[in-house]
């Protein structure tokens, strides 16, 4: 049977750092050496792929896989020289080298679009996007977005637009989320408090409430805030903190998206994406601390 192409390939840390998420197209021979190479390695139907455990797991099988591609993944780059030859991407923000490089400045947006590419990868050390060429196409297809995002992320754009701002109307409705968000309170139905101690996602994104002084919320101060509350609903402020990598692989997540009732409540049980960017995050956050900690006298 032929090879399937390699350019869907993903080998990623699983949420909870147990193990390593494999995700290739099917292709019957290529899976009967996994699991003869790996036999501990479960199908997910949760993830969509296989899972393998272990700590050293991500490094094996990436290292067994380019053993097994080498041939493929040699074939599907000349094939990406060959269609960037012919039509290239022409950008500030792009460089064809041994790879496809970019560099942008920071933008989440970016980020999240690059992440989707397959084979991409972040360099720490020269910091820019580093993209085989067997990911041409799947770069092409996020590129415009990616180049519009990175314009906007340009400080003097930044600039520009922090000063149409205070200009605008919107700039005390501006300044009043982010003194909210600074007090780390949340305005919510007096009738419908979230579960304390418990994550929960708001339009602050996860949260954990850990009280309320009982404090009533002015209607305009509510709609300053953001909320949807229904007219005539007594609203009182709660307060929260960020929750702890621990806690966020401890959520279920939802089984389906929020409706308009939790919605307009303001908070709700996050999905399993929202529950995989928190933990990306406060994994990320865990790690600089502990860097800053081993690094301090």
């Amino acid at each position: 049977m032929p090879a399937q192409p390699p350019d869907r390939i993903e080998i990623r840390t699983a949420d909870d750092d147990a193990g390593a998420i494999v995700a290739f197209p099917y292709d019957a021979m290529l899976v009967e050496r996994f699991r003869a190479r790996f036999p501990a390695a479960r199908w997910s139907d949760e993830a969509g792929a296989w899972f393998f455990p272990g700590t050293t797991a991500e490094r094996r099988v990436a290292v067994w896989l380019q053993r097994e591609l080498t041939e493929p993944l040699a074939f599907a780059d000349e094939r990406g020289r060959d269609a960037f030859a012919f039509d290239p991407i022409k950008s500030d923000y792009f460089e064809a080298s041994s790879d496809l490089l970019v560099r942008t400045p920071f933008s989440r947006t970016v980020i999240d679009h690059l992440r989707g590419v397959p084979w991409a990868a972040w360099d720490r050390e020269g910091k820019v996007w580093r993209i085989p060429f067997r990911s041409l196409e799947a770069l092409r297809s996020c590129w415009l977005s990616v180049e519009i995002a990175a314009r906007r992320a340009e400080p003097s754009e930044r600039r520009r637009r922090r000063e149409e701002l205070k200009q605008s109307p919107e700039f005390a409705y501006v300044r009043q989320r982010e003194a909210e968000r600074r007090r780390k309170r949340l305005p919510v139905p007096a009738s419908q408090l979230p579960p304390p101690g418990r994550p929960v996602m708001t339009a602050r994104g996860i949260v954990v409430v850990t009280g309320s002084d009982g404090e009533v919320v002015d209607i305009g101060d509510a709609v300053e805030a953001g909320t949807e509350a229904e007219m005539g609903e007594v609203q009182v402020w709660v307060l929260w903190r960020s929750p702890t990598l621990e806690e966020l692989i401890r959520t279920w997540p939802a089984r389906r998206e929020p409706g308009a009732t939790e919605r307009a409540r303001g908070w709700w049980q996050p999905t399993l994406e929202d529950l995989r960017a928190a933990r990306r995050k406060a994994k990320s956050l865990e790690r600089a601390s502990a860097t800053r900690a081993a690094r301090s006298p």
